[in-house]
């Protein structure tokens, strides 16, 4: 089955709210290819990795969470940047991407389809008081050790993660999905046993040490992967189309 590209990119703007939210780059259809959509391709980042395997697929649309044009950066279309328009555009390809408005979404964020893959059941927003917040508080069925939980982390992501461990059992976590080790503090505040993110800073290490908490930094790429999937599969079922998620493997 195909329709519009219109129809698509609607729905998932509607979908996840992304007109209300503020964000460092434009939200939604970031080129347009094809009007017809059967097949989408997702994948965490617009990298050219990720639009040769959508080539190869034959996709219609790219759906990713990191996509272009982010506040700050060079606005000329040279090197990386002209490549990887040029692959969309010669081969018809659409993109559409997600920032913020996936991290935040209640049913396909980032930070919820995290918290299913970890078991860690939701309790509300790290800053309760915030409605902006992107990070979320939760908690274990039953305690654990730091130890143990990074075991479950590597297990599910399928990466090592680094682990700084502090004073006693886990059973409340607080966690913001990619580069979120600046909200520690937010997760300090909320009482957790553990903060988990995607990267860590040099002074990520100091504010979980002396603060007496555990401190796990997965992936960006890795604690992101759920949420991309998870609104590609609510797209296929919706409008009864293909969709394929491409995990392009990053350390990082």
């Amino acid at each position: 089955m195909a329709i519009a590209l219109n129809t698509l990119v609607e729905e998932a703007d509607a979908y996840l709210n992304a007109s209300r939210i503020q964000d460092y780059c434009p939200n939604g259809l970031q080129v347009e290819g094809r009007p017809q959509v059967s097949r989408i391709v997702s994948g965490v980042t617009a990298s050219q990795a990720l639009l040769d395997a959508a080539v190869e697929a034959e996709a219609d649309v790219i759906l990713v969470h990191h996509g272009y044009f982010w506040k700050g950066e060079d606005p000329r279309v040279v090197g990386m940047k002209q490549r990887r328009l040029k692959a969309l555009l010669a081969n018809d390809i659409s993109l559409l991407a997600y920032h913020l408005p996936l991290d935040v979404h209640p049913e396909v964020g980032n930070n919820v389809q995290l918290a299913r893959q970890l078991d860690i059941t939701v309790e509300g927003p790290l800053e309760p008081d915030n409605p902006r917040t992107v990070g979320l508080v939760g908690s274990l069925a039953e305690p654990m050790t730091a130890g143990d939980f990074a075991r479950r982390v590597r297990e599910v992501l399928g990466r090592e993660p680094l682990l700084v461990e502090g004073e006693g059992m886990i059973r409340r976590i607080g966690w913001c999905t990619g580069g979120g080790q600046g909200y520690i503090d937010n997760a300090i505040a909320a009482g957790v046993d553990l903060y988990l993110t995607g990267e860590a800073s040099e002074q990520t290490f100091h504010s979980a040490r002396e603060n007496g908490i555990s401190f796990i930094a997965a992936g960006h790429h890795a604690t992101e992967r759920y949420g991309i999937q998870a609104l590609g599969d609510y797209l296929a079922r919706r409008f009864a189309l293909e969709h394929l998620f491409i995990d392009c493997a990053n350390p990082v």
